[in-house]
């Protein structure tokens, strides 16, 4: 891995976790899904009009219109949406750290429904990657956390891992920016149905929201979904997926930092223990790969 891939993925792994905080900051003046479709309609326009401006084409492959169209559906609305709905109810840090439990989803689906092997190091990973979540989910709920908004955490990231699953049709070919932008556009459009159907668009904007609104629009939005998908053809999904074995740390940090969020000491062994599982499955993972023969 270079010099380059190492700074896109650190800087990922700090837009991507920051984006709990700026949420939790964003629902508590604003309607979570009509704010959320409003954010992606912003950030769907400004990528496929840079996208345009640079040369880049809406003429996509069948295989990155399917992808895209997934990653928009599961990834902005499904994933993000039931976030930004639990958010009013449950804190930055924990929806950081259950969103952060992608990789061990993704290597467990690629065990249970895929058939790939799992070596003893991936296995072990994935134990204590369940240990950690549960520890920290056991610590929350027995404190007062609100379990609709923990189920919807758990939905959430469950799309999310079927929505990292598409990505790699949606990396290959070209096309970075404008593909960002349209599946913002696919998010845009489905979080607006249920969005009007159930809310209404009440916003009390003050200069902390304004910031907050215009921060998570252009940088976990737009600038960390364009580093993710350029770091993904850079080094493959595998290597890149690495980096999220960052996120439990950033999340929790950025959240007790900005919003006061207190962290107990089982709190933090529980994102230890997450944070070893992730990096755990990883290494299996690319060990596993580099063993594979060239076709």
């Amino acid at each position: 891995m270079d010099v380059r891939a190492l700074a896109m993925g650190l800087f990922f792994a700090l837009m991507w976790s920051s984006a709990f905080t700026s949420a939790r900051i964003i629902v508590a003046e604003a309607p979570p899904m009509l704010i959320l479709s409003l954010r992606f309609l912003i950030s769907g326009l400004i990528g496929c009009g840079l996208a345009l401006a640079l040369g880049q084409s809406m003429r996509l492959t069948r295989a990155q219109w399917r992808a895209t169209i997934i990653f928009g559906v599961c990834q902005n609305a499904i994933y993000l949406g039931l976030n930004f709905v639990a958010m009013q109810w449950v804190e930055a840090s924990l929806a950081a750290i259950i969103a952060s439990t992608m990789p061990l989803l993704v290597a467990f689906a690629g065990w249970v429904i895929f058939r790939e092997k799992v070596a003893a190091l991936g296995l072990l990973g994935l134990v204590m990657g369940t240990a950690g979540v549960a520890l920290i989910m056991g610590i929350r709920l027995t404190g007062g956390a609100d379990l609709l908004g923990v189920v919807f955490c758990v939905l959430g990231v469950i799309a999310l891992t079927a929505a990292t699953l598409s990505l790699r049709a949606a990396s290959s070919g070209g096309n970075f920016l404008m593909i960002v932008g349209l599946q913002m556009l696919v998010g845009s459009v489905v979080l607006a149905v249920p969005g009007f159907a159930f809310e209404t668009w009440e916003v009390t904007w003050s200069p902390t929201l304004t910031a907050a609104f215009a921060y998570t629009t252009l940088i976990p939005g737009l600038a960390a979904t364009l580093i993710w998908f350029r770091l993904v053809d850079r080094i493959g999904a595998v290597k890149a997926a690495t980096f999220h074995f960052l996120n439990p740390f950033f999340g929790v940090a950025i959240a007790a930092l900005l919003l006061g969020e207190a962290l107990g000491a089982l709190d933090i062994l529980g994102v230890i223990v997450i944070t070893a599982g992730i990096l755990a499955v990883q290494i299996s993972r690319q060990s596993r790969q580099s063993r594979r023969p060239y076709t």
